[in-house]
């Protein structure tokens, strides 16, 4: 029973084998039947072909090397995927008809083509493709099918190993950004000159009676033949925490056209602004499971960051609001807490209003499903955060996040008059 199931797998994988076979099976008994010598002849032929063809085909798929060159693993969204293919044949026979796919789970990613070999020699080519979607993907490894001209055979053989490659959110500038400070020396848009030494270098000034004398800068002393005294300016050093709400019940759209992808974009950028502005930032999202990263500063963990929002999906069952009460503890009055999110649901600003009364400094930025398709308006949530005085952007399908993000905003309530 074994034999004839592996039998019938063996005619349904080669089709045109089969009929082959089946055709010169014909011929020898028709042959017999009539005497006709042409018969027998077209039977030999075929039975000869058939595994002619296969070793031609098996020769085709040995004696094959190949490099793989992986350029980018990491990269944003929208920059390019690079790398180099090169095969080499150390047979005498040329390949002739190969099929090479470099395997990928990256959606626009398509890399497959038809090279022919010649004796000893070498193929090869470089690709350039544009990661168009966040996440994790994989490349590789290098698929190669060998089929004869009667498509009577098909091998195929795998080469390298498969690679993982990340693609980061887009995080578009945002020069104009502005959230409330929140109570610390130094907060607030402009830095303040202190008479205390500090990480953040200003600049120089003359020496005047009573300056430190470990402040004075020696080369440009010697240069200038005036003392001269290095400024320092105050650090700001409250947190900022942004909140990423992944719940999928307030999600719309699918893609790279949806409230997840420009959640995740605006958290990004704002992300980038305040960490290029040598600020601490922290990250806070409920998607598969809570994922937390705490506030710090520099380039390593803006990196972090990103790891965490290229993963981000919109998986969630935690409203905005208990994600909110949950964390709560995290904030105190030396902290910034910025909200984005696409819920109508007026909980999580009622939440932010509690927050707020506890000293915290509260933004959000409310993304309008109803652009997107969803049922519900935000037209009352934000009426809720108007009323408030708590400072909100708002965010349209249609609109530019550097122009709707980049100005210095408005309140909320402003905004409504």
């Amino acid at each position: 029973m074994r034999r004839m199931l592996a039998l019938a797998r063996w005619v349904v994988r080669h089709g045109n084998v089969s009929i082959a076979l089946t055709l010169a099976l014909v011929c020898v008994v028709v042959g017999l039947a009539t005497g006709f010598w042409l018969l027998f002849r077209l039977a030999y032929i075929v039975a000869f072909a058939v595994p002619l063809v296969w070793f031609w085909t098996r020769s085709m798929i040995r004696d094959l090397d190949v490099e793989v060159l992986r350029r980018t693993h990491r990269v944003s969204q929208g920059q390019p995927l690079e790398g180099q293919v090169l095969l080499r044949s150390t047979s005498i026979l040329p390949k002739v008809w190969l099929e090479v796919e470099d395997q990928s789970s990256i959606p626009s990613y398509r890399s497959k083509r038809v090279v022919t070999i010649g004796s000893r020699g070498s193929a090869g080519w470089s690709y350039s493709e544009p990661a168009l979607q966040r996440g994790v993907y994989r490349l590789g490894p290098i698929r190669i099918t060998a089929t004869d001209p009667f498509g009577f055979f098909r091998m195929t053989r795998e080469f390298g190993e498969p690679v993982t490659v990340l693609v980061y959110p887009a995080a578009p500038d945002l020069p104009n950004f502005y959230i409330p400070p929140a109570n610390l020396p130094g907060e607030g848009k402009f830095r303040k000159r202190t008479h205390n030494v500090t990480p953040n270098y200003a600049g120089l000034r003359q020496y005047v009676a009573g300056d430190s004398y470990n402040r004075i800068h020696w080369p440009q002393t010697a240069r200038t033949g005036n003392l001269m005294v290095k400024l320092f300016e105050l650090d700001p050093s409250s947190d900022i925490w942004i909140v990423l709400d992944l719940d999928r019940s307030v999600h719309r759209g699918a893609g790279e056209d949806s409230t997840e992808e420009v959640a995740v974009t605006v958290a990004a950028s704002i992300a980038r602004f305040f960490i290029q502005a040598h600020r601490s930032v922290g990250l806070i999202s409920f998607g598969s499971d809570l994922r937390v990263d705490e506030p710090d500063r520099g380039q390593n963990h803006h990196t972090r960051m990103l790891e965490s929002l290229a993963l981000a999906r919109a998986v969630g069952d935690v409203p905005l609001e208990r994600l909110l009460i949950e964390i709560s503890r995290r904030f105190g009055r030396h902290t910034t807490v910025v909200a984005v999110t696409p819920s109508p649901d007026e909980g999580w600003a009622m939440t932010l209003m509690s927050l707020a009364g506890r000293g915290v400094k509260v933004a959000a930025v409310l993304l309008e499903g109803e652009t997107w398709g969803a049922p519900g308006s935000s037209l009352d949530v934000y009426g809720t955060l108007a009323a408030a005085g708590i400072y909100t952007y708002t965010v349209k399908k249609t609109d530019e996040l550097t122009r709707a993000l980049g100005g210095r905003g408005e309140l909320a309530v402003e905004a409504v008059r």
